[in-house]
């Protein structure tokens, strides 16, 4: 792998304005070539999603999917400067598959930089009390954690999830792809996500313990209890083929 120095990072940086970590990553995969480079920054869209970052994005629209059979619901607003491109084709259907990626994932929040601080502060806390750590230097603990907490945030986060249409690309380069080809800021502002049935208690039948209720012979999970259960099944069972025997009589 090419030697990259600071200095070539910070004229790919003017050359296309885009972020330094994004142009050391751009010319570590072009072997140090300030041209290929400033191309792969070109086709990932990120030189033209930086020099567009800070433009006021006020239109847009607020995209919706539902999951077949109804179990799982998305509503989702991505942002355009103009309402122009919010009535293109191709915007639109970058809404709809951003819609269609928070139905698929998980997650919780549209970037790492909305994630509240008490939770990142918690997830840490964790971390540091897993068994695997103990005994280790307190830097390379500290070292490891980190490393699992960025990826743990990253979990959490949209923009960071593999595309599911195009594994090679995250979300944040797909919404990059998308400002360099219709030329505007564009920004996943926020979205909601439903999923039926969740964070309801589902109350579970334990059919021997109803039926020892029933019978005030012995609490839930004694075997006199189970026998019981098991008794009725039976004889629910017998009558059910004495009916069967019956009709076709």
């Amino acid at each position: 792998m090419a030697d990259i120095s600071a200095k070539m990072v910070k004229e790919l940086r003017e050359k296309t304005g885009a972020g330094m970590m994004d142009c050391k990553k751009a010319l570590q995969e072009t072997e140090g070539n300030i041209e290929k480079a400033s191309e792969w920054l070109r086709k990932k869209g990120i030189s033209s999603a930086e020099k567009k970052a800070g433009r006021v994005a006020a239109e847009g629209l607020v995209g919706q999917y539902i999951h077949i059979g109804g179990r799982i619901g998305v509503l989702v607003e991505v942002n355009c400067q103009t309402d122009f491109v919010a009535r293109n084709e191709a915007f639109k259907a970058l809404v709809q598959n951003i819609a269609m990626q928070i139905a698929a994932s998980k997650v919780e929040y549209v970037k790492i930089s909305d994630i509240p601080a008490a939770i990142a502060d918690k997830e840490k806390e964790m971390e540091m009390g897993r068994d695997d750590l103990s005994g280790k230097p307190e830097a390379i603990k500290e070292k490891i954690v980190q490393g699992r907490i960025e990826k743990r945030l990253k979990e959490m986060c949209l923009l960071d999830q593999a595309y599911v249409k195009d594994q090679n690309i995250t979300i944040e380069e797909l919404v990059a792809q998308h400002v360099a080809s219709l030329g505007e800021n564009i920004q996943v502002r926020r979205f909601v996500r439903f999923e039926l049935g969740e964070g309801i208690e589902k109350e579970e039948t334990d059919f021997a313990a109803e039926v020892a209720a029933q019978m005030g012979i012995a609490p839930a999970g004694d075997s006199k209890a189970t026998e019981a259960a098991e008794a009725v099944e039976a004889e629910v069972k017998n009558e059910k083929k004495k009916d069967g025997k019956k009709g076709k009589k």
